[in-house]
């Protein structure tokens, strides 16, 4: 008899009362281990982000170990961007929940939620959805979305509208797809099995990207602002007239696309835009005189929703196939 030993931080015991699929799926993992060891051995094949070895034969070229070093948010953020705030909330004190920012200009959108920090291991699994087009990456990131979606359900209407941000054409064209669909996708797949009464609908090609804009990295708050505005359009206001509204993106840095996008939607009659990103790029001074935006390597933000189906999506090496 050959034992296989791995991670895992679940129980160690075997429930006796086990079904007839855990029992065929338990052989399946048995019999599964000595094929991955032949191939990782035949065709072996780094890590994406790391560079180890992959040690079993994966769709995704990204290890267990850099999935587990992608954290949940944690901490105190405020309430309608989503952003880490200066200071720990003062109980009593209404303003205290919300961000410089959003009291001076509060957005356009109800409420943003993200998953993790855009940094680290985050930050190079979104470039490698992005920019190596690794898209069988979108159903581990999905699911991780939908942990951050999952955050509005307490309050949020029995049905959404979820439409992605859309690319331009020229983009879409040179990239190939658009990662804030994908993600959407997979995120609607894992909460429909976590959440089967919450109504989400998937319009894709509802809100259009008029003009092809310059890259939002590296650019201030109000470039960025400039750089989007007038952007975007419904292309049948009917279609979200008096419809809650899901927007979906990968990363919120300043909010200036999810506000103009927002702005559009609400414009051709939406009833409330909400916005859900994978990463949140934190806000942080570089002096009195002048704010910018940047990467930290701080963990502010949300405590992911207490699900057990999404955590087990998330985390467990499980025969679903979400890695």
């Amino acid at each position: 008899m050959r034992c296989v030993f791995r991670r895992n931080y679940g129980s160690l015991t075997i429930d006796g009362s086990l079904s007839e699929t855990s029992r065929w799926r338990a052989i399946a993992r048995v019999l599964r281990s000595p094929l991955d060891a032949i191939g990782s051995t035949l065709l072996p094949a780094p890590c994406t982000l790391c560079g180890s070895p992959l040690p079993q034969l994966s769709s995704v070229p990204i290890c267990d170990a850099c999935w587990t070093e992608i954290p949940a948010h944690r901490g105190s953020v405020c309430e309608r961007c989503g952003d880490s705030l200066d200071q720990p909330l003062v109980e009593g004190i209404a303003s205290s929940e919300l961000c410089r920012a959003c009291r001076l200009a509060p957005p356009s959108f109800a409420r943003a939620v993200s998953f993790g920090a855009y940094d680290g291991r985050m930050r190079a699994a979104i470039h490698a959805i992005k920019y190596d087009r690794i898209h069988s990456a979108a159903r581990r990131l999905g699911a991780m979305l939908a942990v951050a979606i999952a955050q509005l359900a307490p309050d949020a209407p029995a049905g959404l509208l979820v439409i992605p941000v859309p690319l331009h054409r020229t983009k879409h064209k040179q990239r190939g797809f658009n990662q804030a669909r994908a993600l959407a996708a997979c995120a609607i797949d894992a909460l429909r099995e976590s959440h089967p009464a919450w109504h989400l609908s998937l319009a894709p090609t509802t809100l259009m990207r008029l003009r092809s804009s310059e890259s939002q990295a590296g650019l201030t708050p109000r470039q960025r602002r400039l750089n989007v505005r007038g952007a975007f359009k419904v292309s049948d206001p009917s279609a979200v007239a008096g419809k809650n509204i899901l927007l979906v993106d990968d990363i919120l840095t300043t909010g200036a696309t999810a506000r103009a996008a927002s702005q559009s939607l609400l414009r051709a009659g939406a009833a409330s835009v909400c916005v859900a990103t994978l990463a949140r790029a934190r806000r942080f001074d570089h002096n009195a005189q002048n704010r910018s935006f940047g990467i930290t390597s701080a963990q502010p933000g949300i405590e992911p929703a207490n699900d057990s189906k999404l955590a087990s999506m998330l985390w467990s090496p499980s025969t679903r196939q979400l890695s």
